[in-house]
């Protein structure tokens, strides 16, 4: 897949898309504050079973369509709408090109493999719906490029799956950061969890009721294995790089991002980037289960990530002046007292939200910003992408956040991007 794409050209999705049909819906902010939007969920595992029951919750939106390559998954989903609804009104479909040329859907959710996310999320955007896309944001630098310049193309609504920026702690030891309360920001230190190694390499029948062939979709043709296709937090997809980059874009699309938040970096990306990793020998698992990296910013902020030999999961903003820690549900400084302050009149504040799917729908019905904008998870998850490109290199890379470009490095440039198996891609 070719690294220089124009805006146009991010538009044209493969794969038999124009044979669809496809039916622009009510999206680009037509519906008004008190509209019903009607959602379709793309994806409906763990994850997207997830989303279903935010959408419930909101009583102004509607789950009118699901979809899944895993039949059992599309029964159980349309099952949990009917105990919602009280109803069976909620359609299944088996393709996500079926459920995007409905023209009574709004907006969609997507919570599909990694490898999926910018087909399904461009393809959206260009029938017209808003966009809820999970985590990490794409499968390589040039994918994620393609979805932030589609979103800027259609003009809807793209929120990322990035929740903690919709978490209050999160929230403010970013803001004391970009505040100066600990001084001049010096490191950022970023722990993750040891990815997994292991998996079956050993063919076996596809289960019955899944889809394989779709399920591979762009990615490369290979037999099925036991677990392959199983997610969460297992050795299954997530730590096989055709169709993931393991814990070290999983847990870097949240963490790498907080960090990114806390410097004011969501537009910008490292210049240097330094890196190794230790990758199983055996197994269906291949990517990263151990690793150090070493980002320099232009500033000279330096993004340290690492898995737990080194860094506390968490993130962690050391200045001249003290360290603010952040994680899920915990926060620590020194010094102490940085906890308990408030921001002054005039201080910069970062977007308010407490939860993230009512965000997305506010910013549908009103027009605020989303707190996970496309950009800012673009730039978060391609570090995480270069830190990626350098371990398999074995060497220190330098990169132009401008150009996103690696600079004087054929070699490395290659490794932003892969071609897509046909019919798929984004030409």
């Amino acid at each position: 897949m070719a690294t220089g794409m124009t805006r146009r050209g991010f538009l044209r999705v493969a794969g038999g898309w124009a044979g669809w049909g496809v039916v622009a819906g009510r999206a680009a902010g037509e519906p008004g504050p008190n509209s019903k939007l009607s959602i379709g969920v793309i994806g409906v595992g763990g994850r997207g079973k997830a989303h279903m029951k935010e959408f419930f919750a909101d009583k102004g939106a509607r789950v009118v369509a699901v979809c899944d390559v895993r039949a059992g998954e599309v029964a159980r989903a349309r099952a949990l709408a009917a105990e919602n609804y009280g109803d069976d009104s909620c359609a299944g479909h088996g393709d996500f090109r079926e459920l995007l040329g409905r023209g009574d859907i709004d907006a969609v959710s997507i919570a599909v493999p990694d490898h999926w996310h910018a087909l399904v999320a461009v393809a959206a955007m260009r029938a017209g719906k808003h966009v809820y896309v999970e985590k990490p944001f794409a499968h390589s630098v040039v994918e994620g490029r393609a979805v932030v310049e589609a979103a800027r193309a259609s003009g809807v609504v793209v929120q990322v799956g990035t929740q903690q920026r919709s978490t209050a702690n999160y929230r403010l030891t970013c803001e004391l950061v970009r505040n100066g309360r600990i001084g001049r920001l010096r490191t950022v230190r970023v722990g993750s969890p040891f990815g997994f190694r292991g998996g079956s390499t050993e063919p076996a029948p596809v289960p019955e009721g899944l889809d394989y062939e779709m399920w591979l979709g762009p990615a490369p043709r290979v037999p099925y294995t036991e677990g392959r296709c199983d997610g969460g937090g297992g050795n299954g997809w997530y730590h096989i790089r055709d169709y993931c980059a393991g814990w070290l874009t999983a847990w870097g699309s949240h963490d790498v991002d907080i960090a990114h938040w806390g410097m004011g970096a969501d537009a910008t990306g490292p210049v240097e980037v330094d890196a190794w990793g230790v990758f199983p020998e055996v197994g269906a698992c291949d990517t990263a289960w151990k690793w150090r990296a070493e980002c320099t910013y232009a500033d000279g902020v330096k993004v340290v990530y690492a898995t737990e030999q080194e860094n506390r999961h968490g993130v962690r903003f050391e200045g001249d002046d003290g360290w603010i820690f952040v994680r899920r549900g915990f926060t620590d400084s020194n010094p102490k007292g940085l906890l308990y302050e408030t921001l002054r009149p005039g201080e910069e504040r970062l977007e308010a939200s407490d939860n993230h799917f009512a965000c997305f729908l506010d910013a549908i019905r009103t027009g605020r910003r989303v707190t996970a904008p496309p950009e800012g998870a673009h730039r978060s998850t391609s570090a995480c992408h270069l830190m990626h490109i350098s371990m398999r290199l074995g060497r220190k890379l330098r990169w132009d956040p401008a150009a996103e470009k690696f600079v004087g490095d054929d070699a490395a440039n290659r490794m932003l991007g892969r071609a897509m198996r046909a019919p798929w891609g984004l030409v």
